[in-house]
């Protein structure tokens, strides 16, 4: 078995492909019309084109668990998902840049550092660089 699709609730697919292409740099990898406005869109990272793809899931505005459980997560400061950088301050300083926002700074954490950033979807992201 291997991890081929991982999904991250969003709360507008538009802006959701929009913050995930211009400011992570991530590709896109398939758009489906699903019916109605959603879509089945997935993301890959451009190092890894045929690597796991990133679906960027509609579910918290038709399916109140999923609302509520983004919610609840974000409203925590906890990080929906977690996605490694080769050097955390070079990424952070381009996010910044590029007008990304932090809710934490990067941080030594001993084996490794962490960012976090707010995807402007309903999410907050851990970057991490690990040792």
């Amino acid at each position: 078995m291997r991890i081929s699709v991982v999904s991250i609730p969003v709360l507008d697919q538009d802006q959701a492909l929009a913050f995930y292409t211009e400011k992570l740099s991530f590709e896109k990898k398939l758009d489906i019309p699903l019916g109605g406005e959603h879509r089945w869109l997935t993301l890959v990272a451009k190092e890894d084109p045929e690597g796991p793809q990133l679906l960027l899931e509609p579910a918290p505005i038709h399916f109140e668990p999923s609302k509520v459980y983004q919610k609840a997560l974000y409203d925590a400061g906890i990080p929906v998902t977690q996605l490694d950088v080769t050097d955390l301050q070079k990424s952070y300083e381009q996010l910044l840049a590029a007008g990304v926002q932090f809710i934490k700074q990067p941080t030594d954490i001993g084996s490794g550092k962490i960012a976090i950033l707010d995807d402007t979807c309903g999410n907050y992201i851990q970057l991490v660089e690990l040792e």
